[in-house]
């Protein structure tokens, strides 16, 4: 059975309920390979070190740790996720991540996958079937753009955007997505996981769909 996790951002640690479902869901512990949402900074050793840190906190520790970026050639990043017991796609630059997924041809392998796959901030969103790029979704700039995402699930998601503040304006650049699919909209300390064909809901997380907007109810 896939296991998706799509990841708010975490200030300090894991939340407790969240350590307890990795330690179920997370049974191989081979490698973790992680995909780099800054992907030409490829000698800064602090790229992924706040996400491998939740995961050292929680007592999840691999036997081999790697981080795909530029800084890897095509073929061994492939290799890599091939043989992944977990791949994590980090948070930073969603576009710079979305941009190395396409180069190096990563979806599919993901897709297709048996590793649990996580994604935090940026990874979350490129974890989604497409996403919303915009000045209301944490980006710079008026134009508006929908990107293609891997699309591990038939869902889009939103991630550090002030839904509260600006509920109006994201519903209305949200239009077009809002056609195909559901938005699931959240922030940090928070959580989707998404086990076979099983949504649940950790934290402060809302689902819009059409034009309605539904804070939904913890599940886990």
């Amino acid at each position: 059975m896939k296991i998706r996790y799509y990841l708010g951002w975490f200030n300090d640690v894991f939340l407790e309920k969240l350590v307890r479902l990795l330690h179920e869901d997370i049974t191989d512990r081979k490698s973790l390979v992680m995909i780099s949402a800054n992907p030409f900074l490829h000698e800064d050793e602090e790229v992924g070190a706040t996400e491998r840190s939740w995961l050292d906190q929680a007592n999840i520790k691999f036997d081999e740790y790697h981080l795909i970026d530029y800084g890897v050639q095509k073929e061994e990043a492939q290799k890599l996720i091939q043989n992944a017991s977990v791949i994590f796609l980090l948070g930073g630059n969603t576009i710079e991540q979305n941009g190395i997924l396409i180069k190096y041809e990563l979806s599919d392998l993901i897709k297709k996958s048996r590793a649990v796959v996580m994604g935090t901030s940026a990874g979350a969103i490129n974890m989604s079937s497409k996403w919303l790029c915009s000045k209301y979704t944490d980006y710079e700039g008026e134009i508006i753009s929908i990107y293609d995402g891997i699309g591990l699930d038939d869902f889009s998601v939103l991630s550090h955007c002030d839904l509260e503040n600006n509920i109006t304006q994201i519903q209305g650049d949200l239009s077009p997505l809002l056609e195909e699919m559901n938005v699931y909209a959240s922030n940090k300390d928070c959580a989707i996981r998404v086990k076979g064909a099983k949504i649940d809901i950790l934290g402060n997380v809302y689902l819009i769909s059409n034009s309605k907007i539904q804070k939904l109810d913890e599940t886990l």
